[in-house]
């Protein structure tokens, strides 16, 4: 039986094609940790790790996600079969705790070798097999600016890339953040749907004042208004509105999905298959999510194309996706890490249909941008690269 001989990490920085600018931090690039396994039969699977703003946005970095896998992971898989993924990702759960981006990162690697050996995409592994071939796409507008703001939404409606956008707000006043919401709502009318993200960035007044503000100019969700932990807030806040709260930063697995389901914490959540700690587990959440009625939406750390056709792969199962996804990562970085993009068109992603994840990396721009030309290559005692 084939076993995992190589593991191979390095750190990709690419600047975007704009400032991307959040509650907590402005990102002016991506720093991507891709993963590269390879079995004694010489086939290879690819993981990414990625999370945004460094450690502002959570607890891991593309740096400590290196070292998770470089220094605790890779050698728990070292040596193991190709085939059982589940067996072997309970196995690292079980001797590394947290670090949920590190171990998607090497569970999307096993995934997509396992499924290149079988021939298969990965969706056919996880979640029952797909039951679509292509996913709605949201498009954040984090410029900040309102007539910038307009006019790129503007332009991907004209381009028929995106009919969903999400903004970023939190950093002003709640009545001048409302202010600008509302001026891209009237501007686009019903010819598109608005969301908002606070990233956590209000206390429970202002959530309260802004959430109904919000309905009222004709925002359709609002993504984590407060901080994650405070679920009775949450709580709180889905019961007193009509616009259904989104839990994100909130949900770190199926524990969490659980505990926000059982308190009526959101109506809806946004699945991230790196925030849950793999495919296997954001599949969870969304089965808790299902089971208790709530809205699904495919989220995302801003993956650039090996996280993002993960994260196709598992949403392309879910039975309901009513709230589309927000699988735009490649998009916003002015280099293409992938030999051959993915494919966006009439405002959807088409999902891979390649055995594994279904798509393979640029080598020559990998060399080029990775950071550390000198990254270590761990091999098993007795196995070939």
């Amino acid at each position: 039986m084939a076993s995992i001989c190589q593991v191979d990490t390095l750190i990709i920085d690419v600047p975007t094609i704009r400032p991307h600018i959040l509650a907590m931090a402005t990102m002016h690039q991506q720093s991507i940790v891709i993963v590269r396994l390879r079995d004694s039969d010489g086939i290879e699977g690819i993981g990414e790790g990625t999370t945004i703003g460094g450690l502002s946005y959570g607890e891991e970095s593309p740096e400590s996600i290196k070292l998770a896998i470089d220094t605790y992971i890779a050698p728990l898989i070292l040596n193991a079969g190709t085939v059982g993924v589940s067996a072997l990702m309970r196995r690292v759960g079980k001797m590394v705790r947290g670090n949920h981006i590190a171990k998607c990162a090497v569970e999307t690697a096993l995934l997509d070798l396992a499924g290149k050996r079988l021939g298969v995409p990965v969706s056919e592994l996880i979640g029952g097999g797909r039951v679509r071939e292509s996913l709605p796409v949201a498009w954040t507008l984090a410029s900040g600016d309102t007539a910038r703001d307009i006019a790129e939404a503007e332009a991907m409606l004209d381009q028929r890339r995106h009919r969903i956008f999400k903004l970023k707000i939190g950093k002003r006043a709640v009545a001048d953040d409302v202010a600008h919401v509302g001026a891209i709502c009237r501007a686009l009318g019903d010819r598109a749907s608005v969301r908002v993200d606070v990233n956590q960035n209000w206390d429970e007044a202002q959530a309260d004042r802004g959430m109904g503000m919000l309905f009222d100019v004709g925002v359709d969700l609002v993504e984590q208004p407060i901080a994650r932990d405070a679920l009775p807030a949450m709580a709180r806040l889905s019961a007193r509105h009509t616009i259904p709260l989104m839990a994100d930063e909130a949900l770190h697995g199926p524990r969490d999905a659980f505990a926000i389901a059982a308190t009526a914490g959101a109506r809806i959540f946004a699945v991230k298959i790196a925030q849950s700690g793999g495919l296997h587990a954001a599949n969870d959440v969304a089965r808790i999510a299902e089971a208790a009625g709530i809205g699904l939406y495919g989220g995302t750390m801003l993956e650039a194309g090996v996280g993002t056709a993960a994260s196709a792969q598992l949403f392309a199962t879910f039975p309901s996706l009513a709230w589309g996804t927000e699988l735009f990562g490649p998009l916003l970085l002015t280099e293409e890490l992938l030999a051959e993009p993915l494919a966006y068109a009439d405002f959807e992603l088409a999902v891979p249909t390649g055995p594994g994840i279904g798509v393979s990396l640029d080598e020559d721009k990998v060399a080029r941008l990775r950071r550390d030309r000198t990254a270590p290559i761990l091999h098993a005692v007795g196995g070939r690269a």
